[in-house]
């Protein structure tokens, strides 16, 4: 029987993939050997011992310690492309808002409550100060080709627009995802120098915390418009506002509003819907709920965030998984250790210096020999 700590609430379609035979699941579980969470921050919550896992329904994982769990032998999932639509559709809508300057309009005509009759005549006298842009041929830029991006992109084209794009990481199935009429381009400048409209969907880190900044603001053009609905640090937020407020930039939707934006000229400010449907959180329930299932009952890897993909038989007799240091030797000495046993098969991937190794056996091993050898920091038999 597995425990799944749920510390959200977790849509009911992802908590049925668990089979009630196998699994219990709930807020308060005890010793669990995974967990659910979605938004709650895990970084001052002692993490059971007893944990294998932790799926985050979601695409970033900035609320749980991940070089902490890897250190722990716990494996970290994350659900990308689970929640790009409903971001995708939000970011289409910010962009549309953005260009016909739709809240100041919206503001605007609730001031005219209680004018009778002369509501159509002063609608008429006043739109001229909401006037906007269209999209139409017009070029949006878009930092990040990752599911949303690209789903982005592509559908940006169907608004008639000219789309450019750039990710230094783009991978081979998502190249193939991007519709050929998207340019891509191999350099960031490339895209902000040429676009009306730039939309960002990298992930935060070192090399892209405030990526948008005033030496980046003033190679765009007069008058573009930023998207911010990856994360909210990518934009300089002190940089922005001034950008604003000099009509250099013109609009700056984002779904990570600081108390320094929400009411500054220009700001679409956003409490954070980007995935806020239950369409989306269904998905990504669904999806960890399966990476837990496939890692819990099989070993099997897939969109874990600190250990690299690995995909197994589905039968099997006797399963030795473990999580190990990439280190000279550690490998060999764990092959010593199953000298004992029949191998069936032996899979070994690694990542970001961690390597995961899982031998199918025939015969019986001694886990605590494994777990002894230096390198090694998880070991399961299945």
């Amino acid at each position: 029987m597995f425990n799944i700590l749920t510390l959200n609430k977790i849509s009911p379609f992802g908590l049925e993939r668990f089979s009630k035979d196998k699994y219990a699941t709930g807020e308060a579980v005890a010793n669990p050997d995974a967990v659910m969470v979605r938004s709650a921050s895990m970084f001052d919550m002692e993490i059971p011992a007893s944990v294998l896992a932790i799926a985050r329904a979601g695409a970033g994982v900035n609320n749980i310690p991940v070089d902490a769990c890897t250190e722990k032998g716990i494996c970290v999932f994350n659900t990308p492309g689970a929640n790009a639509n409903a971001v995708k559709e939000l970011v289409l809508c910010a962009l549309l808002v953005s260009s016909r300057k739709v809240p100041e309009a919206l503001d605007w005509c609730k001031t005219l409550k209680g004018e009778g009759e002369q509501v159509g005549k002063l609608v008429e006298k006043g739109k001229s100060a909401f006037t906007g842009q269209e999209v139409m041929g017009k070029t949006l830029g878009v930092i990040g080709l990752g599911a949303i991006g690209i789903l982005v992109a592509n559908t940006a084209l169907a608004l008639g627009m000219d789309v450019i794009g750039y990710d230094p990481y783009l991978s081979v199935n998502n190249a193939l995802s991007i519709d050929p009429r998207v340019q891509v381009v191999g350099n960031v400048d490339e895209v902000i120098t040429v676009s009306d409209y730039i939309t960002l969907h990298t992930p935060l880190n070192d090399s892209t915390r405030d990526l948008v900044n005033a030496t980046s603001i003033a190679q765009m053009k007069d008058g573009v418009r930023i998207l911010n609905f990856a994360r909210g640090e990518l934009v300089n937020s002190a940089d922005i506002i001034a950008a604003l407020e000099s009509e250099k930039v013109a609009a700056y939707a984002t779904d990570f509003p600081t108390d320094a934006q929400i009411c500054s000229k220009g700001v679409i400010a956003i409490p954070h819907l980007g995935a806020s449907t239950p369409e989306s959180e269904d998905n990504c329930a669904v999806m960890g709920a399966n990476q837990l299932v496939a890692y819990l009952e099989r070993g099997e890897i897939v969109n874990s965030v600190n250990l690299p993909l690995t995909q197994l038989p589905m039968s099997f007799t006797t399963r030795v998984c473990v999580i190990h240091k990439d280190a000279e030797g550690v490998q060999a000495n764990i092959a010593a250790a199953l000298a004992g046993c029949s191998i069936n098969s032996l899979t070994s991937a690694v990542k970001k210096g961690w390597a995961y190794t899982v031998a199918d056996i025939t015969g019986s091993t001694d886990a605590d020999k494994i777990a002894k050898i230096d390198g090694v920091v998880k070991v399961r038999i299945l």
